[in-house]
């Protein structure tokens, strides 16, 4: 495991603060960069969250998805949590919450938008952090691929009808175009761009996938952090300003996280998967693509909306959450699920 991966709270953390500083020390810088937008995609989060996904992208095996037949309790149970359950269960959460237990203190406008902000974060399951969480808990390298692989061919198709179904649930004006737009951008051609990078690099060596991700790996780290800041930065007023709105958004994205785990746990038992295709498995459903869900916010609502504070709000708990989990699953070893598949 490397620095990055054995400090990630701390990096995040650390990027958190520096983002609520500068947002309340220089405001005018980042209302600079909020202003630099086209079609209502900021161009400088799309360029931090295109860093930080393309190294990802290009690490999907698509020649892996050949070996579906071959183990396909494990992906099935990724695929009923991530898109039959997970996307319905936040938009629940959401609405419960916003427009019933938190009525009285948060207006109908702001209610919508953070329940909008989550059910973007429900409709976007993780795509490049899988890859950590599968090595923190010894998961199967290779299938998680298979699982990543499957799962993102799959978002390119569902993430936009989902979410304009259960944003028009919810009584939210959806933007098709805006929505498709976002899509494209940050699924569509990342995705793309992987699959053509690492067919050409196949194609001069064995070794040459690896040895360029390698290379790029610091700038997917850079792009993290400085997404991480730059997005903090522009919610820095409305953090120090309203903690309890961060609380109230922060406590259905927590029990949606530890319910879904619950959920792929259970699911994980009665198959009986093995622990290095169990642990992954759960752990993909539980997280969130957040840079995705940002992006999609952004794009959607505006830099200083209910929604992006929402997303923003699941990158502050994901985190601390996803590594919890993590202990959970190597606390539990093989008692955490059967034996085989």
């Amino acid at each position: 495991m490397g620095l990055f991966e054995r400090y990630l709270t701390l990096w995040v953390a650390l990027g958190i603060a520096v983002g609520v500083g500068l947002g309340l020390i220089v405001p005018a810088a980042f209302q600079a960069v909020a202003a630099l937008e086209i079609a209502h995609v900021n161009l400088v989060v799309a360029v931090f969250i295109w860093v930080m996904i393309y190294p990802m992208m290009i690490q999907i095996d698509w020649s892996a998805i050949k070996d579906v037949g071959r183990k396909p309790r494990g992906l099935m149970l990724t695929l009923v949590v991530n898109w039959l359950i997970k996307p319905f269960t936040m938009a629940l959460l959401g609405v419960l919450f916003f427009n019933y237990l938190f009525a009285p203190w948060v207006d109908p406008r702001s209610a919508s938008e953070y329940i909008a902000g989550m059910i973007l974060l429900g409709v976007a399951p993780c795509t490049a952090m899988v890859f950590v969480w599968s090595q923190l808990v010894k998961g199967d390298a290779n299938y998680t691929l298979v699982q990543v692989s499957v799962n993102d061919i799959i978002m390119v198709f569902a993430f936009a009808p989902i979410a304009a179904f259960l944003l028009g649930v919810t009584d939210i004006s959806v933007p098709w175009q805006t929505l498709v737009l976002s899509t494209v951008l940050y699924v569509v051609l990342p995705l793309l761009a992987g699959m053509a990078t690492r067919y050409m690099l196949a194609r001069r060596s064995g070794g040459a996938i690896g040895a360029f991700v390698a290379k790029l790996k610091p700038w997917s780290v850079i792009g993290l952090i400085a997404t991480v800041v730059l997005l903090f930065g522009f919610q820095a007023r409305t953090i120090v300003a309203q903690p309890l709105v961060i609380g109230m958004i922060a406590i259905p994205l927590v029990l949606q996280s530890y319910g879904i785990f619950a959920v792929g746990w259970w699911g994980a038992r009665l198959l009986k998967l093995p622990h290095a295709i169990a642990g992954p498995a759960c752990l993909i459903g539980t997280s969130n693509f957040f840079e995705l869900a940002v992006a999609v916010a952004i794009s959607l609502f505006g830099l200083q909306s209910g929604a992006a504070l929402a997303t923003v709000v699941g990158v502050l708990v994901e985190v601390p959450v996803m590594l919890s989990l993590v202990w959970v699953v190597n606390r539990s070893g093989r008692r955490f699920t059967g034996v085989g598949e």
